[in-house]
């Protein structure tokens, strides 16, 4: 399946040219305080096969698969990249995810971004620093499947519709050797009273 037959999804290349992507990847990795990868759900330790981090405005949390994340505040660099993203899709984030994958061996299993903090309608832009890899995608109910190439720069963008009839991941890739950093823009809808 093409990238054309699936209405829901949109690839914007070239969001940042290769000298700024390369400088972004440099920076997210260096100025991130990247945190430890075990996490714990009803006392049982888990290793998250990634490193991520995970931003906000005050007042509001997030987690998924019963893991509660730790709200850190935007950073410059973060804030900086939100404003670009927001003024091309004129549409307001108020949280990013940022992903580190070290190398081909990291990777996110299949799931869709439908946690009830999104809300029903949730709208998502995802981009991409570092290392090419693989966006595998396929249908929930129906037999259809496919994937996309995901370069430095790139800007995903995941209509409503996506996640609630699709399901994602980006998949082990042995022969990947560098690393990639994917920031995942949101907007949770539920606040902390």
């Amino acid at each position: 399946m093409s990238l054309s037959s699936c209405a829901e999804l949109e690839l914007i290349e070239g969001f940042y040219t290769i000298a700024e992507s390369e400088r972004l990847y440099q920076r997210l990795l260096q100025e991130q305080n990247w945190p430890d990868n075990r996490y714990t759900v009803a006392g049982r330790q888990f290793v998250l096969p990634r490193l991520q981090t995970w931003h906000a405005d005050p007042g509001i949390v997030y987690s998924y698969s019963n893991n509660l994340l730790q709200t850190r505040p935007w950073t410059p660099l973060l804030s900086g990249i939100r404003s670009k993203i927001e003024a091309l899709l004129n549409y307001r984030f108020n949280s990013v995810l940022v992903n580190l994958y070290r190398h081909g061996e990291d990777y996110v299993g299949w799931h869709a971004d439908n946690e009830p903090e999104l809300g029903s309608q949730p709208f998502i832009a995802s981009l991409t620093f570092g290392a090419e890899r693989q966006f595998a995608f396929r249908h929930k109910n129906l037999p259809e499947q496919g994937h996309l190439l995901l370069r430095s720069g790139s800007l995903l963008v995941m209509q409503p519709d996506f996640q609630h009839h699709w399901l994602h991941s980006v998949p082990i890739e042995k022969t990947v050797t560098q690393g990639r950093i994917n920031l995942t823009f949101r907007k949770v809808v539920s606040l902390v009273n």
